[in-house]
């Protein structure tokens, strides 16, 4: 080799070097290069035990696998979502806070009391699935078809009580609007939780409930099912009609019945990355019928749609409750 080609070659030679730097592009998201780098909480505004507390601990799970990081589920029960839902809304929003957050805390509770936050203190990660809710009746009482209970409530005015979750609760809501658009008089009859609801049915304290917690109950044939209250039949109940198909509608909701969330202000990039991973958790088939046992569908919303409807609905139902009897504090 000369002289030339060797003095040619150690000008060129830190060249080459750069060159692969130049050919690849360079992504940065400065601080959060290293997320996620702890453990990450997510916070589930309900008590241990319950469906909410299944999905939420389920999701935590999926996605810290797809994101290879620790998730730890915190259970921040209390004033119907408002204290988990709160406390999230004023964490740090630097990616390691996450809500499990359920609509009505962004569609009811606004529409009942003053609240320390709003849909605006978040930044939406997406929809991750819709409740799904069964109308039962007592088996006792000689109805078979949604068209028979209805005839037997206008034959028996005020005669007839259903059990929910408590005031407000998608049951209460449900049943108070089913009745006003179907003209029939009922007596609601609030409890602590669904679990107490779906016992008082099957006790016979109450003659109906509208809740996804009697599913386990219908299958074991001790309550008789009427409809669900979904664009879907259950499942795990394909026997049951739909409402709809009953002959029968009620319009109460257009956005999942729970979503991921996180703090105002949490880096883009993180929340980019969170959603994608949630988007693929979700097309799990595994993670579906999971889901399907916590009573509930999974429904993957982008984080704008899902802003989106949780908006609409909050307008939607401030005109509902009051029409059913549920005034804002």
């Amino acid at each position: 080799m000369t002289d030339e080609v060797v003095q040619r070659s150690r000008l060129l030679a830190p060249l080459a070097l750069l060159l692969p730097a130049l050919a690849l592009p360079r992504i940065s998201w400065g601080a959060d290069d290293a997320w996620p780098s702890r453990p990450i909480r997510m916070v589930v505004p309900f008590p241990p035990g319950g469906s909410s507390d299944l999905l939420g601990r389920l999701v935590a799970d999926r996605l810290g696998r797809a994101l290879n990081a620790t998730f730890v589920v915190d259970n921040k029960a209390g004033g119907t979502t408002q204290i988990g839902t709160d406390l999230v809304a004023n964490a740090p929003a630097d990616g390691y806070t996450l809500l499990l957050g359920a609509a009505s805390s962004f569609t009811v509770l606004p529409n009942l009391r003053k609240l320390g936050y709003s849909l605006d203190s978040f930044e939406a990660i997406g929809g991750v699935a819709d409740y799904v809710a069964v109308m039962a009746v007592r088996k006792s009482l000689p109805v078979t078809t949604v068209r028979e209970f209805v005839d037997y409530a206008k034959k028996n005015p005020g005669k007839l009580s259903f059990g929910s979750a408590g005031e407000a609760s998608a049951g209460h809501v449900y049943g108070a609007t089913f009745a006003r658009d179907t003209g029939i008089e009922v007596l609601h009859v609030p409890f602590r939780g669904s679990a107490d609801a779906a016992n008082a049915l099957l006790a016979g304290e109450v003659d109906f409930v509208i809740d996804g917690a009697i599913t386990p109950m219908v299958k074991a044939e001790r309550v008789r099912p009427l409809a669900t209250f979904y664009r879907a039949r259950h499942p795990e109940l394909p026997q049951v009609p739909t409402l709809a198909e009953a002959g029968f509608t009620i319009d109460t909701s257009k956005g999942s019945g729970w979503g991921v969330l996180a703090p105002k202000g949490t880096p883009k990039p993180v929340v980019a990355r969170l959603s994608q991973a949630l988007q693929g958790v979700l097309a799990q088939k595994e993670v579906q019928d999971a889901l399907v046992r916590a009573n509930s569908i999974a429904a993957w919303q982008p984080p704008e749609a899902f802003r989106t409807a949780l908006a609409a609905d909050e307008r939607m139902y401030a005109q509902l409750l009051p029409a059913i009897g549920v005034n804002k504090n």
